[in-house]
């Protein structure tokens, strides 16, 4: 497995021996994951230091919901949701922040505000000015597969050659962020788990994340809490298994191993403790 290291701006980011964990912290009223538990801002600052004390690389802050069928949000609603929680959390903790937004103007005003990363699931599609605008901030750039939008994404999808079409597609979005000026040395590539993918498809990424290798970035997965760890769990049960339940906890920390041990070099997840656990074990077996 290849390593990477993204310098930028006073930050380091060594990926490769050492599995970085993206904790996500969701300024939202209607994430799929954790319900609006942190709309309020006290609520999110709090929970933003705890996962960082926890042991998270990055911080993910995002204010749009992207849970399958969810309309967006108003570009002011969005800056107003992320904006003050990441002004305040900034200083005060040692890791980067990454917005998770696909808005241009959004990622311009928290990367002021003190953001360090930009994560883009649209891979640039949704915002024509969002390469330009990650150009300038100089900052690393997320760049995931999606098919469609969180609107239509979940609505049959279908691939003739799954992973030679997301590899195309990301080989694409990493020309063009070139193009526009943005350092190869700063991009980072998500398959997309979740994003326009089947039970089947979201378990093949995850297995066979070394195929993307080829595209000479590194590497991020988001499976935590996903609707394909909850529909493996429910089986033929009539019984409703949400995304709190104890068991997708346990469902998640399998599918990043899985996923570490297949060459991811970032994961992204809600539970930073139980994850920093799972990736350093998953890491030890990579290494022998």
């Amino acid at each position: 497995m290849k390593s990477y290291t993204l310098k930028w701006q006073g930050h380091c980011l060594a990926l490769g021996k050492r599995t970085c964990v993206m904790g996500i912290l969701n300024t939202t009223p209607d994430s799929f994951s954790d319900g609006g538990r942190f709309f309020n801002r006290e609520d999110a600052l709090v929970q933003g230091e705890e996962l960082v004390a926890a042991g998270a690389d990055i911080l993910d802050i995002g204010g749009e919901s992207t849970r399958p069928f969810s309309a967006g949000v108003s570009e002011e609603e969005e800056i107003r949701r992320v904006l003050p929680v990441i002004e305040t959390l900034a200083p005060r903790i040692p890791v980067p922040i990454s917005i998770d937004t696909t808005k241009a103007a959004v990622a311009k005003r928290a990367v002021d505000a003190g953001a360090a990363i930009i994560n883009d699931i649209s891979a640039m599609r949704q915002d024509p000015a969002m390469a330009p605008v990650a150009a300038a901030c100089g900052v690393p750039l997320i760049l995931m597969h999606m098919l469609g939008t969180p609107r239509t994404m979940q609505v049959d999808p279908a691939y003739g050659d799954l992973f030679g079409e997301i590899g195309d597609f990301l080989a694409g979005a990493i020309k063009k962020a070139v193009i526009n000026g943005i350092d190869r040395k700063l991009l980072i590539a998500d398959p997309g788990i979740g994003f326009g993918k089947t039970v089947e498809h979201n378990l093949l990424l995850v297995k066979h994340m070394d195929v993307f290798a080829s595209l000479d970035v590194p590497l991020l997965i988001g499976p935590s809490r996903k609707a394909f760890i909850r529909t493996i769990l429910k089986g033929d049960s009539e019984r409703e298994v949400t995304p709190d339940l104890p068991e997708v906890a346990v469902g998640t920390q399998a599918a990043v191993a899985a996923a570490v041990l297949s060459g991811a070099h970032i994961v992204r997840v809600h539970d930073v403790a139980a994850t920093r656990a799972t990736v350093t074990l998953a890491d030890a077996l990579r290494r022998v």
